[in-house]
């Protein structure tokens, strides 16, 4: 069976159904595109901004920019860290790492912490026949002072209670930010249904800043849940049941 699940690689493309759609505009931080008149506005607005390629998957080739305690910028990626003297030379710098291709520009979120750590969420949501149903919520912990949380980034994956309890949620308030996030799940399934036909499963990217407000990183048309067999057998098999019945996992002929 072929593996029925339509896949969308930019970034762009699908920050910007989010934006158009009024139930999920609220959760998605300010999104541009990588220009010179765009950064030197968003450095105006915001602390931290993230650097990070419309195509691209595993939290590779994100750059972490803020201001340094030095004067001018600092920027941190998986190349180490860099210092700009000014946003003209900031710009310089970053549009030399583009090669040509579409970046983005995203508001920095403080991410809330689970035993000290920072960490965000993975909301999967998977297609039940025509409704949406969000089948698993599991936790990415960053490793410390890397710019992302991905596991192939060095992060951890972890159960989302787990995940949860260690940034001092209590147990009536992790169910009810269970049910929020799996509105976001499925209010972005819907919303994806209405650009283009075919999708079948989305793995959202959930930060929770300090103040506990949720914000919408990314959307994922392909998303990886593999880790989390090691860490949640029962959530994992929930996924795969689903999976299957779309033809992923299973040996195609």
């Amino acid at each position: 069976m072929k593996y029925a699940s339509k896949s969308i690689a930019s970034k762009w493309r699908k920050t910007g159904w989010m934006l158009e759609d009024s139930s999920l505009r609220p959760f998605v931080p300010e999104t541009r595109l990588f220009t010179g008149a765009n950064l030197e506005a968003m450095l105006g607005r915001y602390a931290v901004l993230y650097f990070k390629p419309s195509r691209g998957t595993g939290g590779k080739k994100i750059t972490r920019i803020e201001r340094s305690p030095a004067g001018g910028y600092r920027m941190k990626g998986t190349g180490g860290t860099r210092n700009a003297l000014s946003a003209d030379e900031l710009y310089a710098r970053l549009k030399s790492l583009t090669g040509g291709k579409r970046y983005l520009l995203q508001r920095g979120i403080d991410l809330a912490l689970t035993g000290g750590s920072p960490f965000d969420l993975r909301v999967m949501t998977q297609k039940d026949g025509g409704s949406w149903v969000t089948t698993a919520l599991f936790a990415k912990i960053g490793k410390k002072g890397n710019v992302v949380t991905n596991y192939h980034s060095g992060g951890r994956v972890a159960a989302f209670k787990e995940a949860m309890k260690g940034a001092g949620y209590s147990d009536s308030s992790i169910g009810e930010a269970y049910r929020r996030l799996g509105f976001l799940g499925e209010a972005a399934g819907a919303c994806f249904d209405r650009h283009l036909d075919g999708f079948r499963e989305i793995g959202l990217d959930v930060a929770i800043d300090k103040e506990g407000r949720f914000w919408i990183l990314e959307a994922n048309t392909r998303p990886q849940y593999y880790p989390l067999k090691n860490v949640d057998r029962s959530a994992y098999r929930r996924i795969t049941d689903y999976a299957k019945k779309y033809g992923r996992g299973k040996r195609r002929k």
